[in-house]
Protein backbone atom coordinates (compact mmCIF):
# COMPACT_ATOMS: atom_id res chain seq x y z
CA UNK A 1 0.00 0.00 0.00
CA UNK A 2 1.31 3.44 -0.98
CA UNK A 3 2.36 5.65 1.93
CA UNK A 4 4.23 8.92 2.30
CA UNK A 5 7.44 9.15 4.29
CA UNK A 6 7.36 11.01 7.64
CA UNK A 7 9.49 13.82 6.13
CA UNK A 8 7.05 14.29 3.24
CA UNK A 9 4.05 14.31 5.58
CA UNK A 10 5.73 16.82 7.89
CA UNK A 11 6.74 19.15 5.05
CA UNK A 12 3.28 18.94 3.48
CA UNK A 13 1.63 19.79 6.78
CA UNK A 14 3.99 22.74 7.30
CA UNK A 15 3.36 23.98 3.76
CA UNK A 16 -0.42 23.89 4.07
CA UNK A 17 -0.40 25.40 7.56
CA UNK A 18 1.70 28.29 6.31
CA UNK A 19 -0.03 28.65 2.95
CA UNK A 20 -3.71 29.14 3.77
CA UNK A 21 -3.33 32.42 5.72
CA UNK A 22 -0.92 33.69 3.05
CA UNK A 23 -3.45 32.84 0.32
CA UNK A 24 -6.20 34.70 2.18
CA UNK A 25 -3.88 37.69 2.64
CA UNK A 26 -3.09 37.76 -1.09
CA UNK A 27 -6.79 37.51 -1.94
CA UNK A 28 -7.28 40.47 0.39
CA UNK A 29 -5.04 42.53 -1.89
CA UNK A 30 -7.32 41.83 -4.85
CA UNK A 31 -10.42 42.46 -2.73
CA UNK A 32 -9.22 45.94 -1.85
CA UNK A 33 -8.88 46.89 -5.51
CA UNK A 34 -12.23 45.28 -6.34
CA UNK A 35 -13.90 47.26 -3.53
CA UNK A 36 -12.53 50.51 -4.94
CA UNK A 37 -13.80 49.68 -8.43
CA UNK A 38 -17.29 48.71 -7.24
CA UNK A 39 -17.81 51.77 -5.01
CA UNK A 40 -16.40 54.24 -7.54
CA UNK A 41 -18.21 52.54 -10.44
CA UNK A 42 -21.55 52.83 -8.65
CA UNK A 43 -20.83 56.51 -7.99
CA UNK A 44 -19.85 57.41 -11.57
CA UNK A 45 -18.65 55.46 -14.60
CA UNK A 46 -16.46 58.41 -15.62
CA UNK A 47 -14.84 58.50 -12.16
CA UNK A 48 -14.23 54.74 -12.53
CA UNK A 49 -12.37 55.48 -15.76
CA UNK A 50 -10.24 58.06 -13.88
CA UNK A 51 -9.57 55.50 -11.14
CA UNK A 52 -8.61 52.78 -13.63
CA UNK A 53 -6.20 55.00 -15.54
CA UNK A 54 -4.61 56.26 -12.31
CA UNK A 55 -4.19 52.72 -11.02
CA UNK A 56 -2.56 51.32 -14.18
CA UNK A 57 0.93 52.91 -13.86
CA UNK A 58 0.80 52.56 -10.07
CA UNK A 59 0.18 48.81 -10.28
CA UNK A 60 3.26 48.27 -12.45
CA UNK A 61 5.46 50.16 -9.98
CA UNK A 62 3.95 48.42 -6.93
CA UNK A 63 4.30 44.93 -8.38
CA UNK A 64 7.95 45.55 -9.22
CA UNK A 65 8.60 47.05 -5.79
CA UNK A 66 7.06 44.03 -4.03
CA UNK A 67 9.45 41.80 -5.96
CA UNK A 68 12.39 43.97 -4.90
CA UNK A 69 11.49 43.26 -1.25
CA UNK A 70 11.32 39.48 -1.69
CA UNK A 71 14.77 39.20 -0.10
CA UNK A 72 13.20 39.92 3.31
CA UNK A 73 11.26 36.67 3.19
CA UNK A 74 14.02 34.52 1.71
CA UNK A 75 16.85 35.79 3.92
CA UNK A 76 14.78 35.63 7.12
CA UNK A 77 13.92 31.99 6.37
CA UNK A 78 17.60 31.23 5.70
CA UNK A 79 18.69 32.78 8.99
CA UNK A 80 16.24 30.57 10.85
CA UNK A 81 17.44 27.52 8.92
CA UNK A 82 21.04 28.38 9.79
CA UNK A 83 20.14 28.40 13.47
CA UNK A 84 20.90 32.13 13.71
CA UNK A 85 17.49 33.68 14.48
CA UNK A 86 19.16 36.63 16.20
CA UNK A 87 20.11 37.90 12.71
CA UNK A 88 16.53 37.91 11.45
CA UNK A 89 15.95 41.38 12.88
CA UNK A 90 18.81 42.72 10.76
CA UNK A 91 17.05 41.37 7.66
CA UNK A 92 13.85 43.14 8.67
CA UNK A 93 15.59 46.43 9.43
CA UNK A 94 17.34 46.34 6.04
CA UNK A 95 14.02 45.48 4.42
CA UNK A 96 12.23 48.43 6.00
CA UNK A 97 15.07 50.75 4.97
CA UNK A 98 14.92 49.37 1.40
CA UNK A 99 11.13 49.74 1.35
CA UNK A 100 11.35 53.42 2.28
CA UNK A 101 14.10 54.06 -0.26
CA UNK A 102 12.15 52.29 -3.02
CA UNK A 103 8.95 54.09 -2.00
CA UNK A 104 10.65 57.49 -2.12
CA UNK A 105 11.93 56.89 -5.65
CA UNK A 106 8.62 55.38 -6.78
CA UNK A 107 6.60 58.26 -5.34
CA UNK A 108 8.77 60.88 -7.03
CA UNK A 109 8.68 59.02 -10.37
CA UNK A 110 4.90 58.54 -10.29
CA UNK A 111 4.17 62.16 -9.34
CA UNK A 112 6.71 63.63 -11.75
CA UNK A 113 6.27 61.33 -14.74
CA UNK A 114 2.85 59.71 -14.24
CA UNK A 115 0.75 62.62 -15.53
CA UNK A 116 3.17 63.10 -18.43
CA UNK A 117 2.85 59.41 -19.37
CA UNK A 118 -0.96 59.47 -19.10
CA UNK A 119 -1.06 62.50 -21.36
CA UNK A 120 0.83 60.63 -24.08
CA UNK A 121 -1.16 57.40 -24.06
CA UNK A 122 -3.76 58.67 -26.48
CA UNK A 123 -6.56 58.55 -23.88
CA UNK A 124 -9.95 60.09 -24.53
CA UNK A 125 -10.32 63.80 -23.81
CA UNK A 126 -10.15 64.62 -20.11
CA UNK A 127 -9.13 61.15 -18.90
CA UNK A 128 -5.48 61.99 -18.24
CA UNK A 129 -6.38 65.22 -16.42
CA UNK A 130 -9.07 63.47 -14.38
CA UNK A 131 -6.78 60.60 -13.40
CA UNK A 132 -3.85 62.76 -12.29
CA UNK A 133 -5.13 63.73 -8.79
CA UNK A 134 -5.88 60.08 -7.94
CA UNK A 135 -2.49 59.00 -9.30
CA UNK A 136 -0.78 61.54 -7.01
CA UNK A 137 -2.58 60.20 -3.92
CA UNK A 138 -1.81 56.58 -4.89
CA UNK A 139 1.85 57.59 -5.12
CA UNK A 140 1.77 59.15 -1.64
CA UNK A 141 0.53 55.83 -0.20
CA UNK A 142 3.56 53.90 -1.48
CA UNK A 143 5.70 54.19 1.70
CA UNK A 144 2.96 52.73 3.89
CA UNK A 145 2.26 49.85 1.54
CA UNK A 146 5.90 48.85 1.01
CA UNK A 147 6.66 48.95 4.75
CA UNK A 148 3.67 46.63 5.23
CA UNK A 149 5.07 44.28 2.56
CA UNK A 150 8.40 44.06 4.38
CA UNK A 151 6.61 43.31 7.64
CA UNK A 152 4.35 40.72 6.04
CA UNK A 153 7.26 38.90 4.39
CA UNK A 154 9.13 38.89 7.72
CA UNK A 155 6.22 37.37 9.64
CA UNK A 156 5.60 34.75 6.95
CA UNK A 157 9.24 33.68 7.10
CA UNK A 158 8.90 33.34 10.89
CA UNK A 159 6.02 30.92 10.23
CA UNK A 160 3.58 33.52 11.58
CA UNK A 161 1.36 34.27 8.56
CA UNK A 162 -1.89 34.88 10.46
CA UNK A 163 -1.08 38.44 11.62
CA UNK A 164 -0.51 39.44 7.98
CA UNK A 165 -3.83 37.88 7.00
CA UNK A 166 -5.66 39.63 9.86
CA UNK A 167 -3.96 42.94 9.04
CA UNK A 168 -4.95 42.71 5.39
CA UNK A 169 -8.62 42.14 6.17
CA UNK A 170 -8.62 44.87 8.82
CA UNK A 171 -7.22 47.15 6.10
CA UNK A 172 -10.01 45.97 3.77
CA UNK A 173 -12.59 46.97 6.37
CA UNK A 174 -10.94 50.39 6.74
CA UNK A 175 -10.83 50.75 2.95
CA UNK A 176 -14.52 49.88 2.55
CA UNK A 177 -15.60 52.25 5.31
CA UNK A 178 -13.52 55.14 3.96
CA UNK A 179 -14.74 54.50 0.40
CA UNK A 180 -18.37 54.60 1.49
CA UNK A 181 -17.77 57.86 3.35
CA UNK A 182 -15.42 59.66 0.98
CA UNK A 183 -16.42 58.65 -2.56
CA UNK A 184 -19.91 60.27 -2.33
CA UNK A 185 -18.38 63.01 -0.09
CA UNK A 186 -20.73 62.35 2.82
CA UNK A 187 -18.38 64.35 5.08
CA UNK A 188 -18.48 67.43 2.87
CA UNK A 189 -14.72 67.56 2.34
CA UNK A 190 -14.99 68.75 -1.24
CA UNK A 191 -13.52 65.63 -2.81
CA UNK A 192 -15.32 62.65 -4.29
CA UNK A 193 -15.02 59.89 -6.88
CA UNK A 194 -11.65 58.52 -7.91
CA UNK A 195 -9.45 60.84 -5.86
CA UNK A 196 -11.56 60.20 -2.75
CA UNK A 197 -11.17 56.45 -3.29
CA UNK A 198 -7.41 56.95 -3.59
CA UNK A 199 -7.43 58.67 -0.19
CA UNK A 200 -9.35 55.67 1.17
CA UNK A 201 -6.60 53.42 -0.18
CA UNK A 202 -3.96 55.58 1.51
CA UNK A 203 -5.82 55.33 4.81
CA UNK A 204 -6.15 51.56 4.47
CA UNK A 205 -2.45 51.16 3.66
CA UNK A 206 -1.50 53.29 6.66
CA UNK A 207 -3.66 51.04 8.86
CA UNK A 208 -2.07 47.94 7.32
CA UNK A 209 1.49 49.17 7.96
CA UNK A 210 0.69 50.39 11.48
CA UNK A 211 -0.95 47.09 12.45
CA UNK A 212 2.00 45.00 11.23
CA UNK A 213 4.68 47.23 12.79
CA UNK A 214 2.79 47.17 16.09
CA UNK A 215 2.45 43.37 15.93
CA UNK A 216 6.14 42.80 15.18
CA UNK A 217 7.27 45.12 17.98
CA UNK A 218 5.02 43.22 20.41
CA UNK A 219 6.36 39.77 19.49
CA UNK A 220 7.60 38.02 22.67
CA UNK A 221 10.72 36.95 20.77
CA UNK A 222 11.29 40.33 19.07
CA UNK A 223 14.37 41.11 21.18
CA UNK A 224 15.82 37.62 20.66
CA UNK A 225 15.32 38.05 16.91
CA UNK A 226 17.35 41.25 16.97
CA UNK A 227 14.44 43.49 16.00
CA UNK A 228 15.51 46.23 18.43
CA UNK A 229 19.28 45.84 17.95
CA UNK A 230 21.16 48.04 15.51
CA UNK A 231 22.92 45.45 13.32
CA UNK A 232 26.56 45.58 12.37
CA UNK A 233 27.27 46.12 8.68
CA UNK A 234 27.25 42.82 6.81
CA UNK A 235 27.98 43.64 3.18
CA UNK A 236 27.65 40.06 1.81
CA UNK A 237 24.26 39.66 3.52
CA UNK A 238 23.11 43.05 2.25
CA UNK A 239 24.18 42.21 -1.30
CA UNK A 240 22.46 38.80 -1.17
CA UNK A 241 19.22 40.32 0.13
CA UNK A 242 19.24 42.94 -2.63
CA UNK A 243 20.17 40.34 -5.26
CA UNK A 244 17.14 38.20 -4.42
CA UNK A 245 14.99 41.31 -4.73
CA UNK A 246 16.54 42.36 -8.02
CA UNK A 247 15.78 38.97 -9.53
CA UNK A 248 12.19 38.83 -8.28
CA UNK A 249 11.52 42.48 -9.13
CA UNK A 250 12.82 41.98 -12.67
CA UNK A 251 10.60 38.93 -13.16
CA UNK A 252 7.53 40.74 -11.86
CA UNK A 253 8.23 43.72 -14.11
CA UNK A 254 8.62 41.46 -17.16
CA UNK A 255 5.32 39.67 -16.46
CA UNK A 256 3.35 42.83 -15.69
CA UNK A 257 4.78 44.57 -18.75
CA UNK A 258 4.03 41.60 -20.97
CA UNK A 259 0.41 41.39 -19.87
CA UNK A 260 0.05 45.16 -20.24
CA UNK A 261 1.10 44.80 -23.89
CA UNK A 262 -1.39 41.95 -24.31
CA UNK A 263 -4.08 44.36 -23.11
CA UNK A 264 -2.94 46.85 -25.75
CA UNK A 265 -3.24 44.09 -28.37
CA UNK A 266 -6.76 43.36 -27.11
CA UNK A 267 -7.55 47.05 -27.47
CA UNK A 268 -6.65 46.86 -31.16
CA UNK A 269 -9.31 44.17 -31.66
CA UNK A 270 -12.22 46.29 -30.45
CA UNK A 271 -14.19 47.37 -27.39
CA UNK A 272 -16.01 44.04 -26.91
CA UNK A 273 -12.77 42.07 -27.19
CA UNK A 274 -11.06 44.43 -24.72
CA UNK A 275 -13.90 43.95 -22.25
CA UNK A 276 -13.83 40.18 -22.62
CA UNK A 277 -10.05 40.07 -22.14
CA UNK A 278 -10.34 42.31 -19.07
CA UNK A 279 -12.95 40.04 -17.48
CA UNK A 280 -10.91 36.88 -18.12
CA UNK A 281 -7.73 38.54 -16.89
CA UNK A 282 -9.40 39.77 -13.71
CA UNK A 283 -10.80 36.32 -12.87
CA UNK A 284 -7.42 34.73 -13.63
CA UNK A 285 -5.68 37.31 -11.41
CA UNK A 286 -7.93 36.48 -8.46
CA UNK A 287 -7.31 32.76 -8.96
CA UNK A 288 -3.56 33.47 -9.27
CA UNK A 289 -3.52 34.68 -5.66
CA UNK A 290 -3.82 31.02 -4.57
CA UNK A 291 -0.57 29.96 -6.31
CA UNK A 292 1.03 33.19 -5.09
CA UNK A 293 0.26 32.19 -1.51
CA UNK A 294 1.58 28.68 -2.07
CA UNK A 295 4.71 30.10 -3.71
CA UNK A 296 5.46 32.23 -0.65
CA UNK A 297 4.98 29.25 1.67
CA UNK A 298 7.21 27.11 -0.55
CA UNK A 299 9.91 29.80 -0.60
CA UNK A 300 9.93 29.93 3.20
CA UNK A 301 10.36 26.15 3.54
CA UNK A 302 12.98 25.98 0.78
CA UNK A 303 14.85 28.96 2.26
CA UNK A 304 14.85 27.36 5.70
CA UNK A 305 16.21 24.08 4.30
CA UNK A 306 18.81 26.00 2.28
CA UNK A 307 19.95 27.82 5.41
CA UNK A 308 20.27 24.49 7.20
CA UNK A 309 22.39 23.15 4.28
CA UNK A 310 19.78 20.42 3.83
CA UNK A 311 19.89 19.66 0.09
CA UNK A 312 17.30 16.85 0.21
CA UNK A 313 15.06 19.13 2.27
CA UNK A 314 15.33 21.84 -0.41
CA UNK A 315 14.28 19.38 -3.12
CA UNK A 316 11.49 17.92 -0.98
CA UNK A 317 10.01 21.32 -0.05
CA UNK A 318 10.09 22.58 -3.63
CA UNK A 319 8.55 19.48 -5.17
CA UNK A 320 5.84 19.31 -2.52
CA UNK A 321 5.03 22.95 -3.30
CA UNK A 322 4.79 22.11 -7.01
CA UNK A 323 2.60 19.07 -6.30
CA UNK A 324 0.32 21.07 -4.00
CA UNK A 325 -0.18 23.90 -6.48
CA UNK A 326 -0.83 21.38 -9.27
CA UNK A 327 -3.63 19.70 -7.33
CA UNK A 328 -5.17 22.96 -6.13
CA UNK A 329 -5.14 24.71 -9.51
CA UNK A 330 -6.45 21.57 -11.23
CA UNK A 331 -9.39 21.56 -8.83
CA UNK A 332 -9.97 25.28 -9.48
CA UNK A 333 -9.86 24.69 -13.26
CA UNK A 334 -12.42 21.90 -13.02
CA UNK A 335 -14.69 24.20 -10.99
CA UNK A 336 -14.30 27.24 -13.27
CA UNK A 337 -14.91 25.30 -16.51
CA UNK A 338 -18.64 24.53 -15.92
CA UNK A 339 -19.18 27.77 -14.01
CA UNK A 340 -17.66 30.09 -16.61
CA UNK A 341 -20.96 31.62 -17.71
CA UNK A 342 -21.99 32.50 -14.13
CA UNK A 343 -18.57 34.00 -13.39
CA UNK A 344 -18.64 36.23 -16.47
CA UNK A 345 -22.23 37.24 -15.73
CA UNK A 346 -21.07 38.62 -12.39
CA UNK A 347 -19.11 41.23 -14.37
CA UNK A 348 -21.49 41.87 -17.25
CA UNK A 349 -24.58 40.29 -18.82
CA UNK A 350 -24.12 42.10 -22.13
CA UNK A 351 -24.66 39.40 -24.79
CA UNK A 352 -21.79 40.53 -27.01
CA UNK A 353 -19.27 40.44 -24.17
CA UNK A 354 -20.51 37.11 -22.80
CA UNK A 355 -20.28 35.53 -26.27
CA UNK A 356 -16.55 36.33 -26.29
CA UNK A 357 -15.66 36.05 -22.61
CA UNK A 358 -17.29 32.73 -21.66
CA UNK A 359 -15.40 30.53 -24.17
CA UNK A 360 -12.22 32.52 -23.50
CA UNK A 361 -12.55 31.84 -19.76
CA UNK A 362 -13.13 28.14 -20.41
CA UNK A 363 -10.01 28.09 -22.59
CA UNK A 364 -8.02 29.96 -19.93
CA UNK A 365 -8.47 27.06 -17.50
CA UNK A 366 -5.80 25.30 -19.57
CA UNK A 367 -3.11 27.66 -18.24
CA UNK A 368 -4.17 27.82 -14.57
CA UNK A 369 -2.13 24.74 -13.62
CA UNK A 370 1.00 25.71 -15.57
CA UNK A 371 0.79 29.30 -14.31
CA UNK A 372 0.61 28.05 -10.75
CA UNK A 373 3.55 25.69 -11.21
CA UNK A 374 5.76 28.36 -12.74
CA UNK A 375 5.31 30.88 -9.90
CA UNK A 376 5.95 28.23 -7.22
CA UNK A 377 9.01 26.91 -9.06
CA UNK A 378 10.36 30.44 -9.57
CA UNK A 379 10.11 31.25 -5.87
CA UNK A 380 11.63 27.89 -4.93
CA UNK A 381 14.59 28.61 -7.21
CA UNK A 382 15.19 32.02 -5.64
CA UNK A 383 14.94 30.61 -2.13
CA UNK A 384 17.51 27.98 -3.12
CA UNK A 385 19.96 30.71 -4.16
CA UNK A 386 19.27 30.63 -7.92
CA UNK A 387 18.29 34.25 -8.55
CA UNK A 388 18.82 35.20 -12.18
CA UNK A 389 17.87 32.08 -14.13
CA UNK A 390 14.18 32.43 -13.17
CA UNK A 391 14.26 36.00 -14.51
CA UNK A 392 15.85 34.84 -17.77
CA UNK A 393 13.26 32.09 -18.11
CA UNK A 394 10.41 34.50 -17.43
CA UNK A 395 11.73 36.82 -20.13
CA UNK A 396 11.97 33.88 -22.53
CA UNK A 397 8.44 32.66 -21.85
CA UNK A 398 6.54 35.93 -21.50
CA UNK A 399 8.71 38.39 -23.38
CA UNK A 400 10.12 36.37 -26.27
CA UNK A 401 7.24 33.90 -26.74
CA UNK A 402 3.93 35.19 -25.33
CA UNK A 403 3.97 38.74 -26.69
CA UNK A 404 4.94 37.89 -30.29
CA UNK A 405 2.58 34.90 -30.30
CA UNK A 406 -0.28 37.05 -29.00
CA UNK A 407 0.45 39.65 -31.68
CA UNK A 408 0.27 36.97 -34.40
CA UNK A 409 -2.70 34.96 -33.10
CA UNK A 410 -5.00 37.76 -31.91
CA UNK A 411 -5.95 39.06 -35.41
CA UNK A 412 -6.75 35.48 -36.45
CA UNK A 413 -8.42 34.06 -33.34
CA UNK A 414 -9.47 37.17 -31.40
CA UNK A 415 -9.39 36.93 -27.60
CA UNK A 416 -8.83 33.17 -27.86
CA UNK A 417 -5.56 33.93 -29.66
CA UNK A 418 -4.37 35.91 -26.65
CA UNK A 419 -5.37 33.05 -24.34
CA UNK A 420 -3.46 30.52 -26.46
CA UNK A 421 -0.37 32.72 -26.23
CA UNK A 422 -0.67 32.71 -22.42
CA UNK A 423 -1.15 28.91 -22.41
CA UNK A 424 2.00 28.32 -24.45
CA UNK A 425 4.06 30.80 -22.41
CA UNK A 426 2.89 29.31 -19.10
CA UNK A 427 3.73 25.76 -20.21
CA UNK A 428 7.19 26.85 -21.33
CA UNK A 429 7.80 28.80 -18.12
CA UNK A 430 6.58 25.97 -15.88
CA UNK A 431 8.72 23.38 -17.69
CA UNK A 432 11.88 25.49 -17.67
CA UNK A 433 11.57 26.61 -14.04
CA UNK A 434 10.66 23.21 -12.63
CA UNK A 435 13.53 21.58 -14.49
CA UNK A 436 15.89 24.28 -13.29
CA UNK A 437 14.78 23.84 -9.67
CA UNK A 438 15.33 20.08 -9.75
CA UNK A 439 18.81 20.63 -11.14
CA UNK A 440 19.67 23.28 -8.52
CA UNK A 441 18.27 21.23 -5.63
CA UNK A 442 20.09 18.07 -6.71
CA UNK A 443 23.31 20.03 -6.94
CA UNK A 444 22.77 21.25 -3.37
CA UNK A 445 22.06 17.68 -2.26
Amino acid sequence: MFSLSPQVRTTTRELLTLAWPVVLARIGIMTMGLTDAIVVGNFSSRELAFHTQAWTPTSVVITTAVGLLMGVQVMTARRLGEGRPELAGAVLRRGVAYSLQIALVATIVLIALGPWALGRMGLADGLAEGATPALTVFALSMPFYLVSVAGQFFLEALNKPKPGMIAMWVANAVNLGLNLLLVPDLLGLGIDGAVASAWATLGARFALAAFLVWWILRLPEARALGVFARPARDLPAEREQRKVGYGAGSSYFIEVGAFALMTVIAGRLGAAETGAWAVVLNIAAIIFMVPMGLSSATAVLVGRAHGAVDGPGVLRAGLIGVAAVTLVTLAISLAVWPGAERLVAAYSREPGLMTLAVPALVLSTLFFVADGIQVVAAQANRAAGDVWWPTIMHFTAYGAIMMPLGWVLAPRLGVDGLIWAVIVASLVSASLLTGRFVRVARRLA
